[in-house]
C-alpha cells in the first residue's frame, strides 16, 4: 500500500483506521458484548455496563454520561429498546458528539483553505506528545499533495526538537527555518513567515516549546508568536493546532485544558492512536472543549497521519453497522 492510498483512497484509510482502533474497538465492544449475553432488552443492568465500557475506554465521565441519558431517553420514548438496537444507538449518539470541521478548512485530501496564501499554522504541545514528528509528517504529507511547504523551528529550548526537524525536513526535501538553541521563539517565527511570502510557499508549519511548569509563560511567549506572525500577515495564524498523545487518556484532556486557556486553539491532532485501548479520549476531547479533530496518528509513518473523517472514525468503532 503505498502513500497515496493511503492518504487519498477511502478504502484504505478506513482499513487504516479500523487496524488502528483495533484494541479501543475489542475492549469497548468487548464489554457491551458480556452486558447483553443473554438478555432481550435493554435494562438498566445493561446502562450501567455500557457506562462502564465508555469510561474504559477514556470517554471521561462527563461524555458518557451525555451518552447514557441519551440511551435513557431512547428507551422511556420507545418502550422497548432491543440490544439489537443498542450498538447503533450508541454509534448515532458518539457520531453526534464529535465536531465537525469547517469546511474551508477540512484538510481534505490534505488539500489547503483558498483564499489567500501562505496558510500558516502554529503547531503547540507538550514535549513528548509526538508535535515535532506530527509535523514532519504534516510537511511531508501537505509536499506529496503537491504544496510547497516551509517550516519554522520555534521550540529553540530543546535542541533535539530543532535537530528532529531538520532530519524530517531534509528527508522530505522541504526547507527549514532555524537558530542557534536559546534564540527568541517569536524571532524565528517571524524569519518564517516572512520567508514564506517570498518563496510564496503555500503552508507553513511553526513548531513550538511544550512547557508546561508555567503557563502565564507560555501564555506570553505564544501571544509574542502570534503578535510577531501579524505584522507579516495580519491574519495569521490560520490554525493553532494542538497535538494530544491518544494513548496518555485522561492526561490529553488536561494538556487540553491547560493549552487552550493558554491560546486560542482552533484544531487537534491526536497522536498514537493506534496500540492502545483508550481511543475514547478523542470523544472527550471533542466533546469537552468543542474542537475539531483535523488529523490522528494511526501508526508510525509518515502516511499514518490521517485526515480526521468522524464517519470513518465511527465505523472504526462499530465495523459491522451501517
Amino acid at each position: 500500500m503505498g502513500i497515496f492510498d493511503k492518504l487519498f483512497g477511502k478504502k484504505q484509510q478506513q482499513e487504516t483506521i479500523d487496524q488502528g482502533l483495533q484494541k479501543t474497538r475489542e475492549s469497548f465492544l468487548g464489554k457491551i458484548s458480556k452486558a447483553i449475553a443473554g438478555k432481550s432488552t435493554v435494562d438498566e443492568d445493561v446502562l450501567d455496563q455500557v457506562e462502564d465500557a465508555l469510561v474504559s475506554a477514556d470517554v471521561g465521565v462527563a461524555t458518557t454520561v451525555k451518552i447514557i441519558n441519551a440511551l435513557e431517553a431512547r428507551v422511556v420514548k420507545d418502550k422497548y429498546l432491543n440490544t439489537s438496537q443498542l450498538n447503533q444507538i450508541l454509534k448515532d449518539e458518539i457520531e453526534k458528539i464529535l465536531v465537525s470541521s469547517p469546511q474551508d478548512i477540512s484538510y481534505e485530501n490534505y488539500q489547503l483553505p483558498s483564499g489567500h496564501k501562505p496558510h500558516v499554522i502554529l503547531v503547540v504541545g507538550v514535549n513528548g506528545v509526538g508535535k515535532t514528528t506530527t509535523i514532519g509528517k504534516l510537511a511531508h504529507n501537505f509536499q506529496k499533495a503537491g504544496k510547497s511547504v516551509l517550516l519554522g523551528a520555534a521550540d529553540t529550548f530543546r535542541a533535539a526538537a530543532v535537530d528532529q526537524l531538520t532530519i524530517w525536513g531534509d528527508r522530505a526535501g522541504v526547507p527549514i527555518i532555524k537558530k542557534e538553541m536559546g534564540s527568541d521563539p517569536a524571532s524565528v517565527a517571524f524569519d518564517t513567515v516572512q520567508s514564506g511570502v517570498s518563496r510564496q510557499s503555500d503552508v507553513i508549519l511553526i513548531d513550538t516549546a511544550g512547557r508546561l511548569h508555567n503557563k502565564a509563560h507560555l501564555m506570553d511567549e505564544l501571544t509574542k508568536i502570534k503578535k510577531v506572525i501579524q505584522k507579516v500577515i495580519p491574519e495569521a495564524p490560520h490554525e493553532v493546532m494542538l497535538v494530544l498523545d491518544g494513548s496518555t487518556g485522561q492526561n490529553a484532556i488536561e494538556q487540553a485544558r491547560h493549552f487552550t486557556t493558554a491560546t486560542e486553539v482552533s484544531a487537534l491532532v491526536v497522536t498514537k492512536l493506534d496500540g492502545t485501548a483508550k481511543g475514547g479520549v478523542v470523544l472527550a476531547i471533542a466533546d469537552q472543549f468543542k474542537i475539531p479533530v483535523k488529523f490522528i496518528g494511526m501508526g508510525e509513518q509518515a502516511d499514518d497521519l490521517l485526515v480526521f473523517n468522524k464517519q470513518q472514525f465511527v465505523d472504526g468503532l462499530f465495523p459491522n453497522i451501517t
